[in-house]
């Protein structure tokens, strides 16, 4: 299944920024579970989570002791990765998920 990663329409490209700003270990990490979901969907628990109106969470744990979250979705038989962040709470922020939501209306009309 193809990845494709969302672009601004000024054509930036946010979530590769983001993975770009964590060290190559943690880099790594979120890569090899994304290639896990890509080649192997579906994928359920604990790797890959049910959020909510059609928005899924990649979950890795990563080598700095920290834990990293991809939000994603499905449009056209390609993967979306829509938004990334550290996750530091228990639930996923409002305001991450909000934004992801934002996203996948822009891709998906």
């Amino acid at each position: 299944m193809p990845v494709w990663f969302y672009r601004t329409e000024a054509g930036g490209a946010p979530v590769l920024e983001w993975l770009r700003s964590l060290d190559k270990d943690d880099r790594r990490a979120i890569g090899l579970d994304l290639m896990r979901v890509q080649f192997g969907w579906p994928i359920g628990r604990p790797l890959v989570g049910s959020l909510e109106h059609g928005l899924w969470e990649v979950r890795s744990s990563l080598p700095s002791q920290r834990i990293a979250r991809l939000i994603l979705c499905f449009h056209d038989q390609t993967l979306v990765v829509l938004h990334g962040f550290i996750k530091k709470t228990q639930k996923t922020p409002a305001d991450d998920l909000a934004l992801a939501k934002r996203r996948m209306r822009e891709v998906t009309g």
